[in-house]
């Protein structure tokens, strides 16, 4: 293969990191030169950091078809925000817009932030993420996925109590390839869509499910990590 087709294919490759990078530089801009949107994203603030997924959920329904741009939006802001959980957004997305789109809104988002926070860590670097999520849980996260890879990425995605967000930042950090690193995230966060959107409608059900769903995640891979240790 050529020098030509090599660098074809990676700027191919990188498209995604540079719409993620192009989306967050316009998304500041407009912040800071349209009083509209800085207005908008004051209410923003306030309505997804009040833990009220009724108000969220009222809140984002009142968007009408631009709902689920708000929505996506908004999971992408919440890589910063420690304040907001992902998985609330997921529930208000199912409750908002049903189980069938609710879950395709998830997916895109998680896509969208993921690439997002993969770009951030793979451009800015460990200066830039450690200001973001700390030094001691930038080294662990690294750790974890220089030992498990792919897998890391899975069950990080699949388990809703462990750190999302931060996984993109140093997936980016340590160049993990941006398709591997999306197929992981996909596939870890298709079953846990699947199962809000089968029992998000239920608030107790749903806490109940998360934590069980997450102790047999965790003890599947404390198993795993054993196995492959005595290896």
């Amino acid at each position: 293969m050529s020098n030509n087709d090599t660098d074809s294919s990676k700027s191919k490759g990188r498209l995604p990191l540079y719409v993620s990078i192009a989306l967050v530089a316009t998304l500041v801009i407009c912040y800071f030169t349209i009083p509209s949107v800085e207005q908008f994203f004051t209410e923003a603030w306030n309505v997804l950091t009040s833990n009220d997924e009724k108000r969220i959920e009222e809140w984002v329904s009142g968007f009408g078809w631009l709902g689920p741009v708000v929505l996506v939006l908004a999971m992408v802001v919440q890589m910063f925000l420690i304040v907001i959980p992902s998985v609330a957004l997921m529930v208000v997305s199912v409750l908002a817009y049903g189980p069938l789109w609710g879950s395709l809104i998830i997916l895109l988002s998680v896509f969208t932030a993921s690439s997002v926070g993969y770009a951030i860590g793979n451009y800015f670097g460990e200066i830039l993420v450690e200001k973001i999520i700390g030094g001691k849980t930038e080294q662990k996260i690294e750790g974890f996925i220089e030992d498990y890879g792919f897998w890391a990425v899975v069950v990080t995605r699949i388990n809703p109590f462990l750190s999302n967000d931060a996984i993109s930042f140093v997936g980016g950090i340590l160049n993990m390839g941006y398709w591997r690193f999306i197929g992981a995230t996909m596939l870890g966060i298709t079953p846990l869509t699947i199962f809000i959107a089968i029992v998000g409608q239920n608030t107790d059900s749903l806490k109940n499910g998360l934590l069980w769903g997450s102790l047999v995640c965790l003890v599947a891979f404390g198993v795993y990590v054993y196995w492959d240790k005595k290896k």
